[in-house]
């Protein structure tokens, strides 16, 4: 798939940059990550977060789902595990990741300023395992499901 094909999840992504043309308002909560479900068909879904400094996720994977993300405005580090560690890639505003079924990743907003961005995935969210590493070597934590988890 090219940037041009309207299938791409990352060219998906990158329609729904503008907050002002969400269905929901932008929120900010210094407690957890704020997030809200976009858009959903039965090609996609579409998922908008936000992230005040500091805040991030555990490792996880998502649940076969492939995926993108692009960061809207501020900064985000992604972190991969490569060789039993993990590797980190700073995203700014306009920067994103495509990935596959099975991607596994923790991302987090090490910035001193908030940061948003939009998250596509295919077939849509039905479970996310969170992951810890150990010794270099994954191991499960924990499987959330969707409607109970989030």
């Amino acid at each position: 798939m090219t940037r041009t094909d309207p299938t791409d999840l990352l060219t998906v992504a990158a329609r729904w940059a503008d907050p002002t043309g969400w269905p929901v308002p932008l929120g900010f909560d210094r407690s957890e990550r704020w997030y809200a479900r976009l858009h959903a068909d039965g090609e996609h879904e579409v998922w908008a977060l936000s992230w005040l400094p500091g805040q991030g996720t555990d490792l996880h994977d998502h649940g076969g789902s492939a995926g993108a993300f692009l960061v809207v405005a501020g900064m985000l580090t992604e972190e991969t595990v490569s060789g039993g560690r993990l590797r980190p890639h700073r995203l700014a505003a306009g920067a994103g990741r495509r990935f596959g079924a099975r991607h596994v990743h923790q991302v987090t907003n090490r910035a001193e300023q908030p940061a948003v961005s939009v998250h596509v995935y295919r077939p849509a969210l039905r479970r996310m395992t969170r992951y810890h590493l150990d010794a270099g070597r994954l191991r499960v934590a924990e499987v959330a499901e969707a409607g109970v988890a989030w």
